[in-house]
């Protein structure tokens, strides 16, 4: 067994995870194809791959209890993180993988077809641009841009009762005095890494509104 399955496994041992060995090696796999592409595509500042196992497969996975829905839109995807690790994850749901850079969606197309992923959908778009034909259950994540355009930004793409989940390192206390909707703030601990991390949870006005008028009612 080499060091970046051990970390892996124990990764998802912490992560309180159980996946198949065909999910693990899956995984695996990823991380070697983002490894293999990087040289010509630098798709990722991460060159370790033992470090790629920790930035970004397990803290892609540590939001896995909050992916509690069928339809799932990765924003700003870059090398499919934290959407194809979330894909394997639950293979039962769909996701689609946004992007504006063509390489990194390329890539991301790439990878699906490799790891076999039945799942998964590419997207080369900018977001604002992107008109899906059914909206989403869940708008993800993960370093797009700051919490008050990611909200304004992804609001199109929700259905009524959607939700935003925004990955975020420390808790970004200015950007939430900004946003009026709903929010909640959630700790998250990414086995291996020291460095502060926590998920955003917003509700959309549109939802919010919905919510008044049927306390009206």
């Amino acid at each position: 067994m080499d060091e970046c399955q051990r970390t892996l496994l124990a990764g998802l041992e912490s992560l309180h995870l159980s996946l198949s060995k065909e999910q693990i090696a899956q995984l695996l796999y990823f991380i070697e194809l983002i490894d293999k592409w990087n040289k010509v595509f630098n798709l990722t500042a991460i060159r370790d791959k033992k470090d790629m196992v920790r930035l970004h497969l397990l803290d892609s996975l540590a939001v896995h209890p909050f992916i509690d829905a069928e339809r799932i839109i990765d924003i700003g995807t870059g090398a499919g993180l934290p959407g194809i690790p979330l894909a394997v994850c639950f293979p039962g749901k769909n996701f689609t993988l946004l992007d504006s850079n063509a390489k990194k969606t390329r890539f991301v197309q790439q990878a699906v077809l490799e790891l076999k992923l039945k799942n998964v959908t590419a997207a080369h778009s900018r977001v604002e641009d992107y008109q899906p034909e059914q909206p989403f259950n869940i708008a993800i994540t993960r370093a797009f841009a700051s919490l008050v355009d990611i909200v304004q930004l992804t609001e199109h793409l929700l259905r009524k009762d959607g939700v935003l989940l925004a990955m975020k390192g420390q808790i970004p206390e200015e950007e939430l005095t900004e946003i009026s909707t709903e929010k909640s703030i959630i700790s998250l601990k990414v086995p291996g890494v020291e460095a502060e991390r926590c998920l955003i949870r917003v509700v959309p006005a549109k939802s919010n509104e919905e919510n008044k008028l049927l306390a009206l009612d």
